[in-house]
């Protein structure tokens, strides 16, 4: 099948803003959409915290107010987050804190939760950045493991005669793709219902395997959004007990 067949765009972005605390809501806010648009909900925790900590090292050593600007983006398989701002003489270091500490813990908490930081001194400005790995396989691959590769893999097969092979490269592809997942769990739940099982208890069953697995993983999604739609629903139902349900076909 080779490789991811819908591929996620993850598009490098900034946001210019002025570094006072009371911005720093809203800018964890725009970082956790981006990077669930991203399919990357196991980094937003620690990667919210960076971004705090990396803008309130800019109010404390450089002062409130300072034009600051954030760039995230991928570098390989790693989520590399930056923060301009246009001293360069206030460079950022890491200091020992005690727990119970008012101050001086950022950097240090910058460095216990990404997997490497830096500085970029230029001539009139820096960037401190920081970076944390992923579980992608490709910059533009997805996250879940073996589940969503499996799910992706009869995807393909199962929408090969109605899809272009290069459509799901492509949002609207990836549109196509969501369409035949539908088509999918339709069909394995009129499948169920053919061979006298419950169609609702085995989504039941499902929903509780799949439930502990994402909450369990990092991810910090609130629990309303798995059960808001009954379609995200049945899509979490149907990653999950594919195999399951294929293997049951197969010797039927």
């Amino acid at each position: 099948m080779g490789g991811c067949r819908c591929e996620v765009e993850r598009k490098s972005w900034e946001l210019a803003f002025l570094a006072e605390p009371e911005e720093v809501a809203g800018i964890r806010n725009i970082t956790r959409i981006h990077l669930e648009a991203w399919g990357l909900p196991d980094q937003i925790e620690a990667a919210q915290l960076c971004v705090s900590e990396l803008t309130a090292n800019v109010i404390t050593h450089v002062g409130p107010g300072t034009p600051t600007t954030l760039a995230v983006s991928m570098n390989g398989t790693y989520l590399r987050i930056e923060v301009h701002d246009p001293d360069a003489r206030a460079l950022p270091t890491l200091l020992s804190s005690d727990a119970d500490a008012e101050s001086g813990r950022g950097m240090a908490l910058v460095d216990a939760f990404a997997d490497r930081w830096g500085v970029v001194p230029r001539a009139d400005s820096k960037i401190t950045w920081c970076e944390l790995a992923t579980d992608l396989s490709a910059p533009k691959g997805h996250a879940g493991g073996l589940r969503v590769t499996r799910a992706e893999s009869l995807i393909a097969l199962y929408g090969e005669a109605g899809v272009p092979r290069e459509a799901p490269r492509t949002r609207l592809g990836i549109a196509l793709a969501e369409e035949t997942v539908i088509d999918v769990i339709t069909d394995l739940l009129h499948w169920l219902r053919a061979h006298g099982r419950d169609p609702d208890e085995v989504l039941d069953r499902a929903q509780g395997h799949f439930d502990p697995e994402v909450l369990g993983g990092g991810s910090n999604r609130v629990t309303r959004d798995l059960h808001c739609a009954p379609l995200q629903q049945v899509g979490g139902d149907f990653v999950d007990d594919l195999g399951g349900m294929l293997g049951v076909m197969n010797e039927e």
